[in-house]
Formats: structure tokens, sequence, C-alpha cells
């Protein structure tokens, strides 16, 4: 079977194609996460001068601490979300894997076989997130807010709405650890970061990710196995927060209920703060775990500063608003630029008929050498 063709951005080719080069934006010179990056050094500078303690190294090896876990929960829901879906589930996934985890401990269970085991239940939720949405054709906001509800009882029903502990001492150094002095949860969020942020940029599965959440129709009939995707997709979003839940407990040394409550929301935020949008197919997992890091500066520099959480919150809430009003404009402009093309120094560019006249290639047809005749594929914006 032939190869299917997948769509991207002008400014994703390499040189040498086909199209003639243009001058791009700022926006797109530094990518999307740019912006969230530049909003970062921002947030510490201006935390370093209000507070001696921000940017000691304590302070330092605590907020690394709390963005990890954060940051993993958002890098798998970036990759549900790249395909126009979301996933409310995932903070009740945290939960639930947390306390499966710190339960079999209890029970006697060897750390490795537990934390397999519950990164084992993150991800099976995440299948049946998957399989309803793909193939029942459930609509995801619906499937997860359900999902959501059943883990969290589970949790209940897992610790007896109980603290479980204590757990075995070799658990809680997974996490509380560090190796050379660095923390063990940035090391493996970091390598959660470059893998997940591999599988996208390099590989067809990454290709196939985005052209589902382009178009999932016009994907299809290219060849891409849709349905295989989107479960593939929640699968890792549920492993994901497994692999999280597994980390907190670890971190806090115990299974306790409320894990996880209100992380979605957090997830959810981060993405679209690091860039991603809502509609599908734009966003890194640089720019997720960007916007993880944002939110866990200003919970940590509030904190420092004595800032009652419940403004935190709103700050982030209007954080989550810029970022969703700057991607429809973003959109709007795109939409605007490409209804009326600049013309390019050796004609009107992508060869298309003039008024009056012809493209580059003669006969008024538009099929000169510019490359944008109608046998040309849409761009993926």
């Amino acid at each position: 079977m032939a190869q299917p063709r997948l769509f991207v951005r002008e400014s994703e080719l390499s040189h040498g194609g086909g199209r003639p080069s243009r001058i791009i934006g700022w926006s797109e010179a530094v990518g999307r996460e740019g912006g969230g990056l530049v909003v970062l050094v921002i947030l510490f500078g201006a935390l370093a001068l209000a507070s001696e303690s921000f940017l000691t190294g304590g302070n330092m090896a605590n907020l690394s601490r709390q963005w990890a876990v954060y940051g993993i929960i958002a890098i798998g829901e970036l990759l549900v979300i790249l395909t126009k879906g979301i996933d409310l589930s995932v903070g009740s996934v945290v939960g639930l894997t947390g306390a499966v985890a710190a339960q079999l401990l209890v029970m006697g269970m060897p750390i490795p076989l537990a934390i397999l085991c519950a990164v084992a239940v993150g991800a099976g939720v995440g299948m049946i997130n998957g399989v309803l949405v793909a193939y029942a054709k459930l609509p995801p906001f619906i499937v997860t807010l359900g999902m959501m509800g059943a883990a969290r009882g589970l949790v209940l029903v897992v610790t007896n709405a109980n603290t479980v502990q204590p757990l075995p001492e070799g658990f809680s150094s997974i996490a509380n650890d560090t190796v050379f002095g660095i923390p063990n949860l940035l090391i493996i969020t970091v390598i959660v970061i470059l893998a997940i942020g591999f599988l996208l940029r390099r590989t067809v599965f990454g290709r196939y990710v985005y052209a589902a959440g382009s178009n999932a129709e016009s994907a299809r009939l290219s060849g891409v196995p849709v349905p295989r995707v989107l479960v593939t997709v929640y699968a890792m979003s549920g492993l994901l927060a497994g692999l999280a839940g597994v980390l907190l407990a670890s971190r806090l040394d115990a299974g306790v209920p409320t894990m996880g409550e209100t992380y979605e929301l957090d997830a959810i935020a981060a993405c679209v703060i690091g860039g991603a949008s809502l509609f599908g197919a734009k966003g890194t997992a640089l720019g997720a775990a960007t916007g993880a890091l944002i939110t866990s500066t200003l919970n940590n520099g509030g904190n420092l500063l004595g800032v009652n959480s419940f403004y935190l919150r709103i700050a982030i809430g209007v954080l989550i608003l810029l970022a969703v009003s700057f991607d429809q404009l973003q959109g709007r402009l795109s939409a605007r630029g490409a209804a009326f093309p600049a013309a390019d120094p050796g004609g009107v560019s992508g060869g298309g008929a003039v008024p009056g006249g012809s493209g580059s290639g003669g006969g008024g047809s538009g099929g000169g050498s510019g490359g944008g005749g109608p046998g040309d594929p849409p761009e993926r914006s």
C-alpha cells in the first residue's frame, strides 16, 4: 500500500522544496512555545526581584519537583488535544494509580512490580477512553467526564477513603532522592519531554497525530489509521497520568485519596498556555512542559510571597483566556494572509491567474512555476 501523503505547514517544509521562500513572522520563527518561554523568563525575573528566597537552591529543587508531576500529566494531555480531543480523567487517574501502587506495596508486592501494575491501570483507563471515542464515536468530553467520576470513585474504594501508609522506604526515594544534586523527578520529566518530543517530530506516528487533529476525514482517506491513533493517544495519556500518580505517591510517601484533584484543569491550562490549540493539530511537548512550568512557578512564587491561593487560580484562569484569545487572533490573521497572499519578486506568489495577465507559466491558467496551482494540496495551519 502506498504511503499516505500528509500535508504540513509551509514553515515545516525543508529548504529546497518547490515552494518559493517567504518572510515569516516572529511567532513562526520562534515557534508556538516561544511566547510561553518569554512569559516564563519575565516571571522568573519578577519573582527573583520580589523574593530573595525564590532563586535559592532549595526552592529551585522544590519547584522542579512540583513541576515534574504537572509536566508529565500535561504532556499526556497534549497528545489528546492534538487530535482535537480532551481528557478530563487524568486527575482522577493520578489519584487512582497512586492509590493502587500504595495499596499493592502495603500488601507486600515488590516495588517495581507495583509500579508496573499501577501504570498499567492508567494505560488501561486511557485505552477504554480511546475505544469509546474512536469506535463508539462518543464525544471525548462526555467519555472522559464520566471516566473522571468513575476513577475518582475507585480511588475511594481502593483506599477506603483513608490515607494508605506506611510505604516501603525505597519507594519514597524514587521521587525524593537526587543524582549528582539533580532531583530524580526532574530527570524523569526531562526524559519524558525528549521522548514525546521525538515521537511527535520525528516519527510517522507523530505525523499521524497531527494529521488526525487537522482533519480526521482527510487523514483517513489518505490512509491514516485514525481510530488506532486515537486509542493510542488516549492510552498514552492514561499511561503518563499513571506514571505521574506513582511519582506523586512516592513524593508524599503515601496513597492519599484526594491526590490529583483538579489536576486535569492544570494540565489543560498548561497545554493552552504553552501554545497548544484546543482545535487540534497545534502544540509541542516543549510547549506543554513550559506551560506547566509557568503555572507551577506562579503557585510557587505566590506561596513565597504569601499570596492567597484563590488569587493564583484567578491568575491562571486569566492566562488561559489570554492564550486562547491569542490563538484565535493568530488563526484569523493566518486565514487573512492566506486569502490575500503577498506577491514575490518574480510575480504573483502561488502562480495563480491575475486579472488582465497571466502567471509565470503563461496561458492565464496559473500553472506556472510558482507551485501554487490547483493541483497543490492544502496546507495545514
